[in-house]
């Protein structure tokens, strides 16, 4: 028997279903694209047809009997994969990784997976009627029916101490409530004196930028950071969001406001930075399910990294200013430019505020906190969908001493949950710590990256990213990018030593 044959026969039989999930993937993406930024509102039913189909097409193939008898045969022979695998280990990796899906996705029956998609649609619907009215009872029948899906495919998925822990699996493996909340809510205790000791009182100061001009400005801060305006677009949604259909194809968006350019300009840096990364994905591991990112939080690291460690740094606003100056008299706006320092000292100016993608990054782990325990109470039953708002606005007021005026400030910022992503937002949290990691391994390669940076010089960060991070893929899990990237760190260290330092440094810079 030519069993050298047979494995490559069963070799192909899974490349080539793991090439069409990536085609399909990419399809309802594009859909989903489009939902959020160029269809017209009567599309919205027949959207939710079509998201609903290809869900359950993707679901049927990775569900796929054969494939599953492909996968287990191939696991047998090419064993585990090493502990820290190269190129030559693609095969055994692509394995494991598929027949791990593939065991998720066989308990999750095909009919909850197109109601999901269906419900999501609406939900997506729901929510943006609902913003717009300030009413959460618009929203509240649409997310009901949200999380009694989530819940009925979390017990479908099993596996975790917690219900939430099968919809963290989602994100990043290996994640669960044991190990996050002690974390986070550790990471906010240290957090709270911080902000009660740095925050200024009293509004910080007023800029504006026409929003021509502002769009000017994100044009010229996404060539230095290298973005590849062939292989991606940017445009206009919401809530901001990114979006990679192929390393070709990358859609990011952004949402432009002349009276929070600094707010703007970091969205867009942001959603860049999970651009990036998809554009960074290595082509060559396309058809094995590989080219992909190894982790929501390290994608979160990635946008996290360039909108702050490098977007809220003395040096970019160095190289900004003189820009930001140019475009604010070239749209004839009001009064002087500000400086450099007005600028640095603005963009990490600590206050507390209620919108979570505007919070500056030291508060902005307590609104991760906020709708982490929030998304806890939901899964646990204790917390039913109409105490929701309440909940929401107590959980401000003893976190961050605020209180929304209305729920579109509140409990209907965020497109997550009309999205039905359950068990993201941790991953900020972790992307930061990540973050703040791969800033003391950069500025310990690159002594010069500072005075780079003051040039607008971005290319060699990005550079470093795309050699430490974006060529691995999904080849490496998040722990072995960290472990090769930065080696042993306390990121919770690593972390608050970044955020202390940018205080002091953002306090002398406004003195």
């Amino acid at each position: 028997m030519d069993h050298g044959g047979a494995q490559q026969a069963q070799l192909e039989q899974v490349r080539g279903a793991l090439a069409a999930l990536e085609t399909l993937e990419g399809i309802s993406g594009l859909l989903e694209w489009d939902q959020q930024t160029m269809m017209p509102a009567g599309g919205g039913e027949v959207r939710g047809a079509q998201l609903a189909l290809m869900a359950r097409l993707q679901h049927e193939r990775l569900a796929d009997p054969a494939l599953g008898g492909a996968l287990e045969a191939l696991a047998d022979q090419l064993g585990p994969p090493p502990a820290a695998p190269s190129m030559a280990d693609v095969d055994a990796v692509m394995v494991a990784r598929a027949l791990h899906k593939h065991h998720r996705a066989v308990r999750v029956p095909t009919a909850l997976v197109g109601a999901l998609a269906e419900a999501k649609n609406a939900g997506f619907r729901a929510w943006v009627a609902a913003r717009e009215a300030r009413d959460f009872s618009m929203f509240a029948p649409a997310l009901r029916r949200l999380v009694d899906l989530s819940r009925e495919r979390a017990a479908a998925l099993g596996g975790g101490a917690h219900p939430y822990d099968a919809l963290l699996e989602d994100f990043d493996a290996g994640a669960t409530v044991a190990q996050l909340q002690p974390l986070l809510v550790g990471l906010g205790d240290q957090l709270a004196p911080r902000v009660a000791a740095a925050a200024q009182a009293g509004p910080g100061p007023r800029l504006h930028l026409p929003a021509p001009a502002l769009a000017r400005l994100h044009a010229q801060v996404l060539e230095a950071m290298g973005w590849d305006g062939e292989r991606g677009r940017l445009d206009q949604s919401i809530h901001p969001f990114s979006l990679g259909i192929h390393p070709g194809d990358v859609r990011i968006t952004t949402h432009t406001d002349p009276d929070d350019p600094l707010g703007c300009l970091s969205s867009t840096m942001h959603e860049a930075g999970h651009g990036l990364y998809e554009q960074g994905l290595p082509l060559r591991l396309s058809g094995t399910g590989l080219r992909a990112a190894a982790g929501t939080a390290l994608h979160e690291s990635q946008s996290r990294f360039w909108e702050n460690v490098i977007g809220r740094s003395e040096a970019f606003f160095e190289w900004l200013a003189p820009r930001w100056a140019a475009e604010h008299a070239a749209a004839g706006a009001p009064g002087p430019a500000p400086s450099a320092a007005a600028l640095y000292a603005a963009a990490n100016r600590v206050s507390p505020s209620l919108i979570r993608v505007h919070a500056d990054e030291t508060t902005y782990n307590l609104h991760i906190i906020v709708r982490f325990e929030l998304e806890l109470g939901l899964f646990s039953g204790a917390l039913p969908i109409e105490a929701l708002p309440e909940a929401w606005d107590a959980a401000y007021q003893a976190r961050l001493g605020l209180r929304p005026a209305h729920a579109t400030e509140g409990v209907l910022q965020d497109v997550h949950w009309c999205s039905g992503y359950f068990g993201y937002f941790p991953s900020y949290t972790l992307g930061n710590l990540m973050a703040a990691g791969f800033r003391a391994a950069l500025e310990a390669a690159r002594p010069a990256l500072w005075a780079e940076v003051g040039r607008g010089e971005l290319q060699p960060t990005l550079a470093w990213l795309r050699e430490n991070v974006h060529q691995h893929g999904n080849l490496l899990t998040t722990q072995q990018v960290l472990d090769r990237a930065i080696g042993p760190r306390d990121l919770v260290a690593d972390l608050l030593a970044h955020l202390d330092g940018r205080g002091l440094a953002a306090a002398r810079a406004q003195a």
